[in-house]
């Protein structure tokens, strides 16, 4: 196949490393790589049961970028019902509520179909199944299944000394230095955290959305080829922005396109490195919502 390069165009050129590996049907992507025996693996990673979020809370005041609309969160019952007279039969009282909120805010979990171009998403499914009505009838959320695998934090950030500056490119030799800093190696079927400390000290701020550190095409493509399940980050977008001149989300469209490579956005992972974790089990599941290009995500390292 190709070798990675950019194109003039800016669109990412790598060969389709992902496409047919697991038959013409597959919408999973790179979670293949993740069997039974790896999990088993991860699972064996538990010594002091110690169990820490990843995610961000989510609340109407959950920053998002302009084109988005805020989430919106609804009371259908509570306790001002009952003091307005709302029958209490047999003394029961209860409260429920509505979530409305856009699919890809605060801690969540790109879908295969959420980038693409040519035309073509992953595994060469056509853009057009991708329709406002239906959703998307391939390479969904609900394709993805559960996410469990050996979870492994590359710490760009502790390498850095503070929080990498707006545009900074994680390069792959961060990578690799971030890995030899704690003396583990990425290996297939892990799922590797990028902590960059954007969002542990932008997140308060107007300006979170202006541009973010993160990850550049050759970097993102040696996490492919070293087999990595999924990849995520303590930023909106993974990949550095403003991107490369003459590129629009290359780390996207290579990750998720190419390589079938979910991408998991907006991690918390100050408590982690925190903990003095590096290594550890990673479980998340997506809302099987079907059709969807992403789900809001609730991961755990358990240590």
């Amino acid at each position: 196949g190709e070798s990675s390069a950019t194109a003039a165009t800016g669109r990412s050129v790598v060969a389709k490393e992902a496409w047919g590996r697991w038959g013409q049907d597959d919408e999973r992507g790179a979670l293949n790589l993740v069997g039974r025996e790896e999990v088993k693996q991860a699972a064996s990673l538990i010594r002091t049961g110690q169990v820490i979020s990843l995610a961000q809370p989510l609340s109407p005041k959950t920053p998002v970028p302009g084109h988005r609309a805020p989430m919106q969160h609804f009371m259908g019952r509570d306790g001002g019902d009952y003091a307005a007279g709302a029958k209490r039969p047999g003394g029961f009282q209860f409260a429920e509520d509505t979530l409305i909120l856009p699919l890809h805010l605060g801690t969540h979990v790109d879908a295969l179909c959420h980038a693409w171009h040519d035309d073509q998403l992953y595994n060469g499914f056509p853009s057009a199944g991708i329709r406002s009505t239906t959703g998307a009838a391939h390479c969904a959320i609900d394709k993805l299944g559960p996410m469990v695998a050996r979870g492994l934090l590359l710490d760009v950030c502790a390498l850095n000394g503070g929080p990498l500056p707006l545009g900074v490119a994680v390069t792959r030799a961060m990578l690799e230095a971030a890995q030899s800093r704690i003396g583990c190696s990425v290996r297939a079927g892990d799922v590797v955290l990028l902590r960059t400390g954007w969002l542990e000290s932008m997140l308060a701020s107007s300006s979170y959305y202006d541009g973010e550190p993160g990850l550049d095409l050759e970097a993102a493509v040696w996490l492919a080829e070293h087999g990595v399940a999924a990849v995520g980050a303590d930023n909106f977008a993974i990949e550095a922005i403003p991107f490369p001149a003459g590129q629009v989300f290359p780390v996207h469209q290579c990750l998720l396109r190419e390589y079938g490579m979910p991408l998991i956005e907006g991690l918390a992972l100050a408590p982690l490195a925190a903990a003095g974790a590096s290594e550890f089990l990673f479980v998340a599941t997506p809302l099987p919502i079907a059709g969807a290009t992403a789900s809001p995500l609730a991961p755990m390292a358990i240590l």
